[in-house]
């Protein structure tokens, strides 16, 4: 036995009749079926969903241009109110401002300008209770005269300081 090679057999060896070498591990033939029926039922979906689709799209065309109700729109609805977005044409007192002009860093600048306009003049906040605004240079020099309240203190309490610096009544100087 020991001059016996692996899978050399002899009349006196045990062999199982039913066993024997396979020819094929996988039915190719079943695989190349299964793999065109893949292809073509994808291809009949994908065309089904587009038939759908165009379908889909004529039936919106169609119907886009129908009022969803037939009461009449007023014509203050057509421009959302303020604040809105840039798209939208704006009116101003020099006209009607075209959207394109309208844009983001413009309404910055328009808005800067309206804070630095603010800060560096004289103005009313509530003209009934005499509110008034001072300009930003003055209220520090102001503030740095009277000095700050400390903790208890209010800030009418303090009283303010004899310089030459005068805090404008309402009604004086220019209000806007």
């Amino acid at each position: 036995m020991s001059n016996l090679k692996l899978h050399d057999y002899h009349d006196e060896d045990i062999v199982n009749v039913e066993t024997h070498h396979e020819s094929s591990d996988v039915n190719v033939r079943a695989l190349f079926a299964f793999g065109l029926a893949f292809v073509i039922f994808a291809a009949v979906s994908h065309f089904v969903l587009l038939v759908m689709y165009r379908q889909f799209v004529k039936h919106e065309n169609r119907n886009q241009h129908v009022p969803l109700t037939m009461m009449n729109r007023p014509e203050s609805m057509s421009v959302p109110q303020i604040p809105r977005l840039q798209p939208f044409p704006a009116k101003s007192t020099s006209g009607v401002i075209a959207p394109n002009a309208n844009t983001p860093v413009t309404d910055m600048v328009e808005m800067h300008a309206a804070q630095d306009q603010e800060l560096t003049s004289y103005g009313f906040i509530d003209r009934q209770k005499g509110v008034v605004h001072i300009p930003i240079e003055e209220a520090k020099k102001l503030a740095l005269q009277r000095g700050f309240p400390s903790v208890g203190q209010t800030l009418l309490s303090v009283p303010p300081a004899q310089t030459g610096v005068s805090v404008p009544q309402p009604g004086e100087g220019t209000a806007p």
